[in-house]
């Protein structure tokens, strides 16, 4: 059994982002199951459909307002180095890190889902973005001021207090 199984509890009601976060869960599986010889292009697989995970999620996030800096797309960018850094390990005949990410990972996912996630499938609902099209069905419901801080009422200080107080 993998570390790391898709579950309801890891789904947003956001369609596009739960088949990407399902299509993450199961290539994660897939390197954890992997034999030494397939690991290294299994681990590629996801490091690209990551790329392209985060890459989505921070287009979106800066079509409704959110700031370049904010700790979700921080996050995005030192995930995605950490595991770069992986196949760099990989090339040199060291396979321990990627086994040893693919771990962290399961660990880190729902927890980065369920908070960080949530919060901007929770944003990108209010505001009525079609991710697909990446129309604002609401500009109206769009913050006045960018969204520093991660978009979660979860630990981030940063973030207008309009956010926070819809949130609750």
């Amino acid at each position: 059994m993998a570390a790391l199984e898709w579950s309801d509890a890891l789904a947003l009601d956001l369609p596009l982002m739960d088949d990407t976060h399902r299509e993450f869960v199961d290539l994660l599986a897939q390197v954890e199951q992997a034999d030494d010889a397939t690991v290294a292009q299994q681990w590629q697989a996801l490091v690209d459909h990551t790329e392209h995970h985060f890459g989505q999620e921070d287009a979106w996030m800066a079509a409704t307002r959110f700031a370049s800096g904010n700790c979700h797309t921080t996050q995005h960018k030192v995930v995605l180095q950490v595991m770069r850094e992986g196949i760099v390990r990989a090339e040199q005949g060291d396979l321990q890190p990627i086994r040893i990410m693919t771990g962290e990972l399961a660990q880190w996912f729902p927890q980065h889902a369920q908070m960080m996630d949530a919060s901007l499938a929770l944003h990108l609902r209010r505001v009525g973005f079609d991710p697909v099209t990446g129309v604002v069905h609401a500009p109206g419901a769009l913050p006045g001021e960018l969204i520093h801080g991660c978009g979660s009422t979860h630990g981030c200080v940063d973030q207008p207090a309009a956010v926070t107080a819809e949130a609750a």
